[in-house]
C-alpha cells in the first residue's frame, strides 16, 4: 500500500484529500504546513506528496526545495487555486512533478497520484 503525505494548512482540505485517498487504498499522513511536511517527510518516507503552495510557516514551494534536497527522487504533486499559475511554475522549477487546480477534482487527484505510482 502506497503512503501519501497530504500537505495543506486548511484542514477541511487535508480531510478531503486524506478520505479520498483513503477510501482508495492508500495509507495517508497530513502535515499542515511546509514545516511540518518536511519533517514528517523525513520521519515517514511517504511514496508521494500532494502540497498546497500558500501556508504559513513555510510555504510549499520552500518545503519542496527542503524535500528535495534530502531525497532528489521524491515525488511532489502541487495544488493551487486558479490564478496561482507563477507559483506554480516556481514550484515546478523546485523540482515538483505536476499540480492539481484548487478545489481539486477527485478523479484528477486519483488520476495523478496513480501515473505517479505505477
Amino acid at each position: 500500500m502506497a503512503k501519501i503525505l497530504v500537505v495543506d494548512d486548511a484542514a477541511f482540505m487535508r480531510m478531503r484529500a486524506s478520505k479520498l485517498l483513503t477510501d482508495n487504498g492508500y495509507e495517508v499522513i497530513e502535515a499542515e504546513n511546509g514545516l511540518d511536511a518536511v519533517e514528517k517527510y523525513k520521519a515517514e518516507r511517504p511514496d508521494l506528496v500532494i502540497m498546497d503552495i500558500t501556508m504559513p510557516v513555510m510555504d510549499g514551494i520552500e518545503a519542496v526545495k527542503a524535500i528535495k534536497s534530502y531525497d532528489p527522487d521524491a515525488i511532489i504533486i502541487m495544488c493551487s487555486a486558479l490564478g496561482q499559475q507563477a507559483m506554480v511554475i516556481n514550484a515546478v522549477r523546485a523540482g515538483a512533478k505536476d499540480f492539481i487546480v484548487k478545489p481539486f477534482q477527485p478523479d484528477r487527484i486519483l488520476a495523478t497520484v496513480k501515473k505517479f505510482l505505477a
